[in-house]
């Protein structure tokens, strides 16, 4: 059997609201992940390694950090014209207006679709942690003959009112849709789960360019609340299980069908302590399915003296003497004598001054910790020196903005 001709459009331009202080200056995708990645490299990893390289990154707001990474770290092959990762900026082909919705921005580029004529469209987001062989779901789609196929996830009943739930039948068909219900729909096959919507698509060309108009002409602009809905009277539609397969190197110990949307700085914080441990919920390390970011071409982390339990080194960093716990270290961190840090995320660059203690806190990039700052054992006097999220972490924003600067910027 000849394979389709596949076109990825990935949609990386959402604001990242409830990721603040962390998307001050950048998009929610290319906010640092993990000790060496961006958020947006797991997408792009998952496609890459499924053997799909005609990729369009679709961007919007605070773009330029994203448009860097990619244009220095994502170049596939120049001399084959279909293997591509190429950032796309709105158009404005259509008038003076940015992307309305999900579904606007794939209709704002549908030149991109015609001029490449695929079979298959794959318009997945930005904004997760997770592994996938994206081929398996194209198997299914053609299995069944499907016209569009939504990755959905099972996740317990209790836990399926903060997602989009997909209603199935016992062949996975989607007969009905409710965004964040009360009371979410189970599973046919397990009620004590239900189906929600990972926010990945796989259409046909001609059914997508169709189902596009049409949502244009009534003034519909999301895939999930608008498109989706407005197809499922076809009998087309299917649920991909996203748990049901498993991916080449995947550990025993890990989640299976492990995937996060790293929306708040709760679920990012929370995210990153899976990482960590012997048997963490996601191992960074399969080099069956790797993972691909940045090169580095510094030195190698230097620790001169330290006392270290399940924590995550990169490149570059120089320890001098500190106690260090439960936490991700990444590329180029100084850290000085006499230094605790516990449970914490210390991002790209920064210095951590000596006699510092930190816990439960986040330092963004290029930031300096003044000496003998104490952070995340009281939240009242942090709350004049860093953000305090609704979770507790304290967050210090890149480039070391002030508690008052950081208001103005929420308001904007």
């Amino acid at each position: 059997m000849i394979y389709p001709r596949i076109l990825a459009l990935v949609l990386a331009g959402g604001k990242g609201e409830r990721l603040f202080p962390l998307t001050v200056f950048r998009s929610k995708p290319s906010v640092p992940f993990g000790g060496r990645y961006r958020i947006v490299d797991f997408v792009l990893s998952n496609l890459v390694n499924s053997q799909i390289y005609s990729i369009y990154l679709l961007v919007q707001y605070k773009s330029q950090s994203l448009i860097e990474h990619v244009r220095q770290n994502w170049i596939l092959s120049p001399r084959i014209g279909n293997h591509f990762v190429t950032v796309v900026p709105p158009q404005m082909r259509l008038g003076p207006e940015w992307f309305q919705g999900t579904a606007d921005a794939v209709f704002q580029n549908l030149n991109l679709i015609q001029r490449h004529d695929p079979d298959l469209v794959l318009v997945f987001g930005a904004d997760h942690i997770y592994r996938m062989d994206i081929r398996h779901m194209i198997d299914f789609h053609l299995k069944k003959e499907a016209h569009v196929t939504v990755a959905a996830r099972p996740v317990p009943v209790e836990q399926a009112s903060d997602f989009g739930v997909i209603i199935t039948d016992g062949e996975r068909r989607i007969v009905g849709f409710e965004e964040k219900p009360e009371k979410p729909a189970p599973m046919p096959d397990n009620t004590d789960h239900a189906y929600v919507s990972m926010g990945n698509y796989l259409f046909n060309k001609d059914i997508l360019l169709q189902a596009l108009a049409n949502a244009r002409k009534k003034k519909q602009h999301d895939f999930g609340a608008h498109v989706i809905p407005g197809l499922m009277g076809t009998g087309k539609v299917f649920a991909y299980d996203f748990a049901a397969h498993d991916i080449p190197g995947t550990q025993e110990y890990e989640e299976r069908g492990y995937w996060r949307d790293v929306g708040t700085i709760k679920a990012f914080f929370e995210a990153h302590m899976d990482l960590l441990g012997d048997k963490p919920r996601f191992e960074l390390s399969n080099p069956l399915w790797n993972i691909y970011t940045a090169e580095y071409t510094g030195p190698g982390a230097k620790i001169l003296n330290a006392a270290i339990e399940n924590s995550i080194f990169s490149e570059g960093v120089r320890i001098h003497d500190a106690s260090i716990k439960n936490s991700i270290i990444r590329r180029g961190v100084l850290i000085e004598d006499d230094v605790s840090i516990e449970n914490c995320i210390i991002m790209d660059r920064t210095t951590i001054k000596r006699g510092t203690k930190l816990r439960n806190v986040i330092v963004d990039k290029q930031n300096v910790i003044g000496e003998n700052e104490k952070i995340g054992f009281d939240p009242e006097a942090d709350r004049f020196r860093c953000h305090i999220d609704p979770s507790g972490v304290a967050v210090f924003p890149k480039a070391g903005l002030s508690v008052k600067a950081l208001k103005k910027w929420r308001v904007r």
